[in-house]
């Protein structure tokens, strides 16, 4: 399907039919993405101020035959927010739909616009003393409704669930420009289908969420946090079966970590204090929290000197106070950043049941050995099968001299995924750079389905182009 490009005629019809102001500079910003692989062709931006004016762009765009990209946070890792070919689009952003249009302590629900920054989402529920659980470390900077378009994830998936999980309803911008009015508050609504849970992870390619219900949980009373050393995935999935069995529903994160990232942050990032626990190659943050009076730090501490007494942890340092905690969860999100500065020659965001993660890094690292002398950064979340296993040269080598493997790295990486029965996207989605992957290793039937559906709400295929399935 040939989509039209934003030309100076389509923009002067929004400034004339929507506002004179709804068109801003398309910055370099909307043309990148946060790893730089790629770059969009360019367009036009759009900047409306709430729901009707992004229904009105919508329908104009429909009618014109142009491509639409949303852009939230522009925190997204796969490319989904930006167009790298095909006819110039529009770019729409949500930054001046930021409002919390409500927060409601009975229900336990707090109404976010869709470009509200997380962070102020976040904010917002602990002014009422309520806790919204989804944390991640582009917190400052990605955007609720991003969050939402791509089920984003997070440290607290073990407790809370991903977005999917944290939403009630949405407000959306269908392909045509209709507008779903869908923001109920309840936790059961049997009727029909459900296009809340089509639109969240869809990834702009079924219309723009403009508002959303986000579910709020009481704020804790009593945290606990532990940095452990551990001596191998393996034994850290077993302790997580244990907290399970001791500490129940108050655990909320359960983190592992390779020592190679330990040192990726001392290398790179100087200003980021190191806990240290021992000399073990594998570490894990772990989180417990409850209402205060509880006795969580008893029960916390009981069960970290008994895993200590019986091997199962090699050491522990635990946090004291607000400020150690916060130190313990800076490193944890330093990681990322400094893989990024290390430069790697591949990155995987996959997951595989709990159960069989140490037989998959065992399995995984020793086909990277296959390949040649690359070092291995594993992390990520545990308790939901979530690793990223990211790829990167020797030490003292530069990456562009092992690019060349890139293609074999993550076929062999994303193969064994397969043979676990995972998922070679965990929580950062499709976009751009996965729909080979997704058109390889997905179910298809599942991908006819998809197909269907997007032909059914979006038949001129203007939404996000490209983007989970090819235009």
């Amino acid at each position: 399907m040939i989509l039209r490009p934003a030309d100076d005629a389509f923009v002067a019809s929004l400034r004339t039919t929507v506002s004179p102001t709804v068109v801003g500079e398309l910055l370099p910003e909307f043309l990148e993405e946060p790893r730089g692989s790629i770059h969009g062709i360019g367009g036009v931006l759009a900047l409306p101020k709430n729901t009707a004016e992004v229904a009105e762009i919508v329908r104009l765009s429909a009618r014109a035959g142009v491509g639409v990209v949303p852009y939230g946070g522009g925190t997204g890792l796969v490319g989904g927010q930006v167009l790298p070919e095909g006819s110039a689009p529009l770019v729409v952003s949500l930054r001046r739909m930021t409002a919390i249009r409500e927060v409601d302590d009975r229900d336990d629900v707090l109404v976010a616009e869709a470009g509200a920054l997380l962070s102020d989402v976040q904010d917002a529920a602990t002014e009422l003393n309520r806790l919204f659980p989804l944390s991640m470390a582009s917190e400052g900077s990605c955007r609720i409704g991003g969050n939402l378009a791509t089920n984003a994830g997070g440290v607290h998936v073990l407790r809370y669930g991903n977005a999917r999980d944290l939403c009630l309803g949405l407000e959306a911008v269908l392909p045509d420009g209709s507008v779903y009015n869908g923001l109920r508050r309840v936790r059961k609504d049997n009727t029909g289908y459900d296009l809340r849970n089509l639109l969240i992870g869809s990834e702009g390619t079924l219309g723009i969420i403009t508002a959303a219900a986000l579910r709020l949980f009481p704020m804790p009373g009593e945290t606990s946090t532990g940095f452990l050393s551990v001596d191998s995935p393996a034994e850290a999935v077993n302790l997580l079966g244990r907290a399970r069995e001791s500490l129940g529903g108050t655990l909320s994160a359960f983190e592992l970590i390779q020592r190679t990232g330990m040192d990726f942050v001392r290398g790179t990032l100087p200003q980021v204090r190191i806990p240290e626990a021992g000399e073990s190659d594998w570490f894990l943050l772990v989180e417990t929290a409850d209402t205060a009076g509880a006795g969580l730090t008893d029960r916390f501490w009981s069960f970290l000197a008994g895993q200590l007494e019986s091997g199962g942890i090699r050491d522990a340092i635990i946090a004291s106070n607000e400020s150690q905690r916060r130190e313990l969860w800076r490193f944890r999100e330093s990681i990322p950043e400094a893989n990024r500065l290390v430069g790697a020659v591949a990155t995987h965001d996959i997951s595989v049941p709990t159960s069989r993660i140490s037989d998959f890094i065992n399995c995984a690292v020793s086909a990277m050995n296959d390949l040649g002398p690359l070092r291995v950064n594993c992390f990520g979340h545990v308790g939901d099968g979530n690793l990223h296993f990211n790829i990167f040269p020797p030490e003292g080598s530069d990456r562009t001299e092992f690019l060349h493997l890139r293609p074999a790295v993550t076929r062999r990486v994303y193969d064994l995924v397969a043979e676990f029965d995972g998922s070679m996207s965990a929580e950062h989605g499709i976009g751009r750079t996965k729909v080979g992957e997704l058109e390889r290793y997905g179910d298809p039937a599942k991908l006819a389905a998809m197909a269907a559906i997007k032909s059914a709400l979006d038949p001129a295929g203007i939404m996000n182009p490209g983007t989970i399935l090819r235009g």
